[in-house]
């Protein structure tokens, strides 16, 4: 443990943020493969159902479409099990949510479920970690299926078709693989190479290097994932291992490392040419580990339970307030709540505020637009495409401006089965998105999560014991190369997982004073030992000599 114990500060006082809320940030790197991959989703099933004269269908079709938004983050291995279990998700859910608008009539009933459903799709969401777009469009499908007319004898029909199309968005995401079958391992490690030169750029001691080098961290943790996901090793990835490998270096010496030429081989990593050859010392180059960070599914699911009654309880709120408002579409006031909920209370305000300015303005939108959309159902099929291959060019940048289109969007989806009357949609749309974001918000915080300080006890627990492991191999006249790789990259994680619980707990209310100086202290030494052990593997300069070792192999 940390000889070091200061006395715990007392509580910041907890604001909830207004500036930068709306703030418009730098554009995914991938946007456009999200983006393309919706359209080519969606377009080929519509424009069918367009020409059998069956648009009132597309929602179905539409629910399997959407799953080609998931995954593109991953490997092309572990993207294939991924939207499966994507697909088989948003079946799971809409089986569900059919059956019960098959079975009830009653808007209360069907607002419980559509809840019901909600918690369970963002526990499972954040447990898998599925990634952007996360539990939200699962939830719109669900939701707005609990509201469709339907028989009993008609959900086998409705299923298989948003099967077929998801089977189909399976492809789609795909089949770039054919082209850049290591893309997405390449683009991970480049993104470590630029976060560990943006952190050694500023020495380790300039403005904004605490940010910098948790950014560069979770960036390094992340690139692991992706490579230890790929399956069995290739010569790929061997070369991209040892370019990690590299990327941590960085971040544990900054002062010492070349930003420069971290840059160089994070842009020879695009396309599709040769992966650069990072020399490592030959011992080294040998045992590259890497650190498999995940935890069982069960060990994290204890720790969403919180976030799980936000979800319920929110939901099922907001939907209630909607029907008792005379609101006819009271999903979407659900929905709008489950979209609120994040990591904590701080961040679930500001997606809030995106949330609701991001749909008025696509209100606003959606009225310039519907006289054309009401030229033709194929006019509106189109508008359709065109505002889903916009909300995915902007949503990056950020939420709200990717809500500009996504409301649109869902309010012309609504218009497959025949055109509505515009003043009317508009107006249920706005009412059930304040309603929702209200609702939601006050439900997140009459439900505390008090147990966020334990768990930055806990982390502070593990990355000590990572550090005096590591201090203890150190010690040793011989301590071998591979317990020594072990221990570097367990005390990075350890770190890595201690910063992302303190900064989850920060933005918590109703909390006991955190230890914000021992988070510090722990930081400090453990990077500290980081730096150290690297130099006792051979992949830093030796302050004696100011040479290492390389072994330049392929």
């Amino acid at each position: 443990m940390s000889s070091a114990n200061p006395a715990p500060a007392s509580p910041p006082a907890r604001r909830l943020p207004l500036a930068g809320v709306l703030r418009v940030g730098r554009p995914s790197e991938i946007w456009f493969k999200p983006a393309l991959s919706v359209v080519a989703a969606i377009a080929p099933p519509n424009l069918t159902l367009l020409a059998l004269g069956r648009l009132d269908l597309a929602m179905y079709a539409m629910a399997g479409s959407l799953c080609a938004l998931y995954a593109h983050n991953r490997p092309y291995a572990a993207r294939a099990g991924a939207l499966v279990w994507v697909v088989l998700g948003m079946l799971g859910g809409l089986a569900v949510a059919l059956v019960a608008a098959s079975l009830t009539g009653s808007a209360m009933v069907l607002v419980t479920v559509g809840a019901l459903l909600a918690a369970a799709q963002k526990v499972l969401c954040d447990a898998t970690r599925v990634g952007p777009p996360g539990n939200v469009v699962l939830t719109f499908v669900s939701s707005a299926s609990l509201f469709a007319p339907q028989t009993l004898a008609q959900v086998p029909g409705h299923l298989a078709l948003a099967a077929a199309t998801g089977a189909w968005a399976w492809l789609v995401c795909m089949a770039p693989a054919l082209v850049r079958p290591h893309g997405p391992e390449r683009r991970a490690t480049a993104s470590a190479l630029k976060a560990a030169a943006a952190y050694a750029d500023t020495g380790g001691t300039g403005e904004g290097h605490a940010r910098a080098r948790a950014a560069g961290y979770a960036a390094v943790q992340a690139a692991w994932q992706s490579l230890l996901s790929t399956g069995a090793p290739s010569r790929t990835r061997r070369a991209l291992e040892r370019l990690v490998v590299r990327a941590e270096v960085a971040l544990a010496a900054p002062a010492e490392s070349d930003a420069g030429r971290l840059r160089a081989w994070a842009r020879a990593l695009r396309g599709t040419g040769p992966v650069p050859q990072a020399g490592l010392p030959r011992a080294a180059a040998d045992e590259l580990l890497g650190v498999d960070a995940a935890r069982s599914l069960w060990t994290r699911l204890g720790p969403l339970t919180p976030l799980a009654v936000r979800t319920a309880l929110g939901c099922a709120l907001a939907g209630y307030a909607s029907l008792a408002l005379g609101v006819g579409r009271p999903y979407w006031a659900l929905v709008t709540a489950a979209s609120l909920y994040q990591a904590n209370l701080a961040l679930t305000w500001s997606r809030a505020v995106q949330r609701v300015v991001g749909n008025v303005v696509g209100v606003l939108v959606f009225a310039a637009v519907v006289p054309l959309a009401h030229l033709g159902q194929a006019v509106l099929v189109l508008c359709c495409l065109a505002f889903s291959f916009g909300a995915e060019v902007l949503i990056s940048r950020n939420y709200w401006l990717g809500s500009v289109c996504v409301t649109p969007m869902a309010l012309l989806i609504t218009e497959f089965a025949g055109f509505q009357e515009p003043g009317e949609l508009m107006t249920e749309r706005v009412v059930d998105t304040v309603v929702g974001a209200l609702v939601g918000f006050v439900a997140a915080v009459a439900v505390t999560n008090r147990r966020a300080g334990d768990r930055v006890e806990r982390a502070l627990t593990a990355a000590d014991r990572a550090r005096e492991h590591a201090a203890r191999l150190l010690a040793e006249t011989d301590p071998g190369t591979a317990a020594l790789e072990s221990a570097r990259r367990g005390l990075a994680v350890a770190l890595v997982d201690l910063r992302a619980t303190a900064d989850a707990a920060a933005g918590e209310w109703w909390q006991r004073a955190l230890p914000q100086e021992r988070v510090v202290l722990a930081e400090q030494s453990g990077h500290r030992t980081l730096a150290a052990t690297a130099r006792r593997q051979g992949l830093l300069p030796d302050r004696g000599t100011g040479t290492e070792t390389e072994d330049a192999r392929p």
